[in-house]
């Protein structure tokens, strides 16, 4: 009498495996093959380099010089002053973005917004804009030859330069800032619409006005996704590549090493030394995860555990 049911049991189990196996398996394998496999690959190629044999005239040899690569890279110094650039873009821009994106939202969310659906879709149409190509308009912008609003500004006698050494980083900054504020406004709309309605009808029955919900209901609600989002943020800012690139032909503020990713890039391809530019590849990526889990670290030592 109780095989069956234990059989029975046992076939939903093994059914309910081969579905999971089948839902989850196509991520696995392509978050193997496309993202741990190239940072593997990255990580050995960094404890090797290339060297000629003979004159020159032979095939390069490839031999293993364990941490020389990161040695290098520590002892350019161009490269060392990009990652201290690259820090400085993050405290500019993280700020900013999380709290624009969080004031878009509430503002969206707070039910006295007109046409608040239109204004989300105006919002978020940055982010369907490809980087190059909003590095280009915002470009044309920053030139004064080519931007009617700086030739504007410079009619009633305000005289602004976005790319000069001093601004260069905030113009970057706000490239950022207009292409990805909706994406993480959407977030924390989806965010705000979770919460159940009842316990703002509680707040309002209680006298509770505008600023007092969000300081006691929608923040600290909303303190799981602010986090994701700055996470992101933090993430998206070490990889600063596009803007410089696109940039570099209109200013002279911008170099081949001013961010560790244009290094790597420019060591790779203009020098062809991939090795030190896997291991250039590497540092960014561990200040990433380094940056991201001490932030992760010091917001759950300092409140309750958000996950």
């Amino acid at each position: 009498m109780t095989a069956a049911p234990v059989a029975r049991r046992r076939g939903r189990a093994q059914r309910h495996g081969g579905a999971a196996v089948t839902l989850i398996g196509p991520f696995v394998l392509f978050f193997a093959v496309f993202f741990i496999a190239p940072i593997g690959y990255a990580l050995v190629d960094s404890l090797f380099t290339r060297r000629s044999s003979g004159l020159g005239l032979g095939r390069p040899e490839r031999v293993f010089v364990a941490l020389d690569n990161y040695v290098q890279a520590f002892s350019t110094p161009v490269f060392v002053e990009s990652l201290g650039r690259l820090l400085l873009f993050s405290v500019i821009l993280v700020p900013m973005m999380v709290l624009t994106a969080l004031g878009l939202a509430l503002l969206l969310e707070s039910g006295r917004a007109r046409f608040p659906k239109v204004f989300r879709v105006v919002f978020f149409m940055p982010y369907g804009v490809p980087g190059v190509i909003a590095a280009l308009l915002w470009g044309f912008l920053y030139i004064p030859a080519t931007s009617p609003v700086l030739q504007g500004l410079r009619s009633i006698g305000i005289d602004l330069a976005p790319l000069g050494s001093d601004t260069v980083l905030f113009a970057i900054a706000n490239i950022a800032l207009w292409g990805f504020a909706g994406y993480n406004m959407l977030i924390l709309i989806a965010a705000l619409q979770a919460v159940p309605s009842e316990l703002y009808e509680a707040a309002s029955i209680d006298g509770a006005g505008q600023w007092q919900t969000i300081w006691r209901i929608k923040l600290p609600l909303l303190r799981p996704t602010i986090i994701l989002v700055t996470v992101f943020t933090i993430i998206g800012t070490l990889q600063l590549f596009v803007e410089p690139l696109i940039l570099r032909p209109l200013t002279t503020a911008i170099n081949s090493d001013f961010t560790p990713n244009l290094a790597a890039y420019n060591q790779a391809f203009s020098y062809g030394n991939a090795s030190l530019a896997a291991a250039m590849a590497v540092i960014v990526a561990a200040m990433a995860f380094l940056a991201s889990f001490g932030f992760l670290s010091l917001v759950n030592r300092k409140g309750n555990r958000a996950w």
